[in-house]
């Protein structure tokens, strides 16, 4: 279980796809987009977007043995499983305890669903709380993305342009000092201030 947090604007999301997007040959990667669920259509989301077809089952009981079915499967054919939950700080306790339940999926030896929770700074506290202690303990890894500094910031504009196909520079030092102060490094504000 990974934990990644940043204010709005970041580049969260804009991390999670290019992370996803570059994944080796034998992961299959969940993407939940909008975790405003019930644990049942949690569970049928994840199951959708390994390609499981969940038609014939409708309890949480047996969404939960059909997705454990599955990941031994992949996992006894060497496949691996991620599933990446974008905008966590949302979720309410009983759908978090969904997710700690997730991590007991497990052979002897190794777990079988790597969850990444992504959000927003407010998530920590959420985590934080006494009835979530035993999600928070699960927490592996945790990262927080902050503002862009000066020269990350320059080098940034930089590599946009050039992306965009300006073969020189569009900024002189003052206006990208300016741009990184008005945006106080947030990469979105950044952006629009940019275009």
């Amino acid at each position: 279980l990974v934990c990644l947090t940043g204010e709005v604007g970041t580049g969260k999301t804009t991390l999670c796809r290019a992370f996803l997007a570059n994944l080796p040959k034998g992961i299959r990667s969940a993407y939940i987009f909008n975790p405003q669920l019930s644990p049942v259509e949690l569970l049928q989301a994840i199951a959708d977007e390994f390609g499981i077809d969940t038609n014939n089952v409708h309890s949480q009981r047996e969404l939960y043995n059909l997705l454990n079915q599955t990941l031994l499967a992949g996992y006894a054919q060497g496949e691996r499983f991620i599933c990446v939950i974008d905008e966590a700080q949302t979720m309410p306790a009983s759908l978090l305890e969904q997710v700690r339940l997730l991590t007991n999926l497990e052979t002897n030896h190794e777990k079988l669903l790597t969850l990444i929770l992504v959000g927003q700074p407010e998530l920590q506290q959420v985590l934080a709380n006494h009835n979530l202690r035993q999600l928070n303990q699960r927490i592996t890894a945790r990262f927080h993305l902050t503002h862009l500094s000066w020269r990350d910031c320059v080098q940034y504009i930089n590599y946009r342009c050039k992306k965009s196909g300006a073969s020189r520079s569009l900024f002189s030092t003052l206006a990208m000092w300016r741009l990184w102060r008005a945006s106080n490094g947030i990469p979105r504000i950044l952006n629009t201030l940019a275009d």
